[in-house]
């Protein structure tokens, strides 16, 4: 008689193979799940806010007419907590802004005042709103008095577009991500 030619059989193999495999999926198992309460406790630690909104620490971390330093947002835009009259704002720096712009549904909650009418040219086109005077902004440490602003309607968002009547009085610095802002004689 011949022997058998091919595949013999191995029970002792098929079960250390049906173990190494059971190992490996318990083994991903528990990776998958300590993943995911990584992720989780990053969530609810507030990790998908500090990408949003890199700077919401500004208001806490700046000591008094210090140094403010800003992160880009995921956007791409310099948007940081601050406060108009002692009211709590988001503010988008916008060097292209010639004053503080407040939203008009805003206004009134801060508490300002529509003085003459002005045309405005916005990135939607040329609209009419009121310049205003803001009693005091502020950016983290820095406060700034008597800061010329406007009320503008049709800006949908409750951010306050900080322009160049607040940053013209301030040193500013951009590189790399950041921007870099101070009072002038510091």
């Amino acid at each position: 008689m011949q022997p058998l030619r091919g595949k013999t059989h191995n029970p002792l193999g098929r079960h250390m193979a049906t173990q190494t495999a059971q190992r490996g999926g318990i083994v991903l198992m528990l990776l998958f799940w300590v993943l995911l309460l990584g992720v989780g406790t990053w969530l609810v630690d507030g990790g998908f806010d500090n990408i949003m909104t890199p700077n919401a620490h500004v208001m806490h971390a700046t000591p008094d007419s210090g140094p403010v330093t800003l992160q880009r947002n995921r956007s791409g835009h310099f948007e940081a907590p601050g406060q108009i009259n002692g009211e709590p704002v988001t503010f988008l720096l916008d060097t292209g802004a010639t004053y503080v712009a407040v939203p008009e549904n805003m206004a009134s909650r801060l508490g300002l005042e529509p003085g003459r009418s002005a045309w405005f040219n916005t990135a939607n086109g040329r609209v009419e709103g009121n310049l205003t005077q803001l009693e005091e902004v502020m950016l983290g440490g820095i406060r700034v008095s008597n800061v010329q602003g406007s009320i503008s309607p049709g800006m949908e968002r409750d951010i306050v577009l900080l322009g160049m009547s607040f940053l013209n009085l301030l040193a500013i610095e951009i590189r790399g991500g950041e921007m870099v802002i101070s009072l002038p004689d510091q």
